[in-house]
């Protein structure tokens, strides 16, 4: 005859457990959340130097609406031309790449889209690194 099984007698276990598994999906959501936001500033940076050449001119509006059409029909909604264009308006506001790995570490895209209303890069660094000190939201960072 087949022995039941031992029943675990550790009553915090499976809170012990939760609490690890719910870390986890944080850590990754948050790596996720970098590598995304990382991705954006390259991109921002590639149509930049090499589609726009570092100008405003007309048809680098054709040029930009035609390439976020194209990301936008291949890997979605993230590639708008709206969100195109925040890329590169977020490469030419954070141009110094050696900023930019501790500020992603801790911010979402939709902080730095909160910082572009700033006019200086001085403001925009204080007000990102009092997001990061304080833990803000988007939400806490517009106010």
């Amino acid at each position: 005859m087949m022995q039941e099984p031992e029943k675990y007698n550790a009553p915090n276990l499976d809170r012990e457990i939760s609490v690890l598994i719910e870390e986890s999906k944080q850590q990754v959501v948050k790596a996720a959340n970098s590598a995304l936001t990382l991705l954006f500033w390259q991109i921002g940076k590639r149509i930049n130097d090499e589609i726009l050449k570092n100008e405003r001119a007309q048809y680098g509006k054709q040029i930009v609406s035609g390439v976020s059409e194209q990301l936008e029909l291949r890997y979605g909604r993230n590639f708008t031309e709206k969100n195109v264009r925040r890329m590169i308006k977020f490469y030419q506001e954070f141009s110094d790449f050696n900023i930019l790995p501790p500020l992603v570490a801790k911010l979402s895209w939709s902080h730095f889209i909160e910082l572009f209303s700033l006019k200086s890069i001085d403001s925009k660094l204080y007000y990102a690194q009092n997001a990061i000190a304080q833990n803000c939201g988007k939400r806490e960072l517009r106010n």
